[in-house]
């Protein structure tokens, strides 16, 4: 077994220190380095849990994040539980699993988890958002993991972060666009402004062009706002670049809703005022979420 594949020591250390002592504080403490550690695993190690309600991928998405992750490496870390002798369940990234194999990657990032620490993970968390140094990708991975691991929605991951819900929306949105600008936002390179204006974009082509502008021109958040704004105004007919001109009225129905639920929205309406309302989804998890906030009144 090559040992690059294998859980550093440091990692090996804390597993085993979590699983011999019965002091709460001590065990909190072990389970609070361990969150914040990312280990390096080969995906040969990791079984899917058998229990993961999501089935089917869309092979087209998963050729592009498998070209993606080759390139720039795989940004948000996946979760699984350590399992002992060297081998891991998945908790959450099956999409990232999955295409990293594709890509050929012989170790991708992880974070461990140990079986019932369920609250102590979601204090260390919290606990970590707290952090001055994070940037904002970072911030929306700790958001993502919350909501994915302690099964929260938008709306009580925002109770336990003392944030608005729209600003926990606009954070986990940072983690669908392309990995280039993710690692720019990480590195420093690129604002929280100009990577929220850029998640704004549906078109992945045109966000790369539109981010490659903004770093060769050093435009500012309110330019690169400006230059979306007229590639919608001058091509409107290209559908490479097209971005989609609402009414500012339904773009604010628009975001509100995809705040309330913590998902994407797309509203389609004709002049007349007939349309219809899309609310998308990746997991059967995503949808239970959507359906308790639906429902939470009834």
């Amino acid at each position: 077994m090559n040992k690059k594949s294998e859980v550093s020591k440091g990692l090996r250390s804390l597993l085993s220190n979590i699983e011999k002592t019965n002091n709460p504080v001590e065990r909190s403490q072990l389970v609070k380095e361990l969150t914040n550690s990312i280990a390096l695993i080969s995906p040969e190690l990791i079984e899917v849990n058998p229990f993961q309600p999501r089935t089917e991928f869309d092979a087209d998405q998963l050729m592009e994040l498998a070209r993606s992750i080759k390139t720039s490496g795989l940004i948000q870390p996946i979760t699984v539980r350590a399992l002992g002798g060297n081998k891991y369940q998945l908790i959450s990234g099956e999409r990232r699993l999955r295409a990293s194999k594709m890509a050929g990657i012989r170790e991708i990032p992880a974070y461990i988890r140990v079986a019932n620490d369920q609250e102590m993970l979601e204090m260390a968390l919290v606990e970590n958002i707290q952090r001055a140094d994070l940037n904002a990708v970072e911030i929306a991975i700790s958001y993502q993991r919350l909501m994915d691991e302690c099964n929260l929605t938008h709306e009580a991951l925002s109770e336990r972060v003392g944030k608005d819900r729209s600003t926990v929306t606009n954070y986990v949105r940072l983690l669908k666009l392309p990995a280039q600008i993710q690692a720019s936002v990480k590195e420093g390179i690129l604002s929280m402004g100009h990577a929220r204006a850029l998640a704004g974009i549906e078109n992945i082509a045109l966000q790369l062009k539109i981010f490659k502008e903004a770093l060769d021109l050093g435009l500012s958040v309110r330019a690169v706002e400006q230059l979306i704004k007229s590639y919608a105004a001058t091509k409107p007919g290209n559908s490479a670049s097209t971005i989609t001109e609402i009414h500012p009225e339904i773009r604010k129905i628009k975001d509100q809703l995809g705040s309330l639920l913590g998902t994407k929205i797309d509203i389609k309406r004709d002049q007349k005022g007939k349309g219809s309302i899309t609310i998308l989804f990746n997991s059967d998890s995503e949808l239970n979420k959507i359906t308790e906030i639906l429902l939470k009144d009834n």
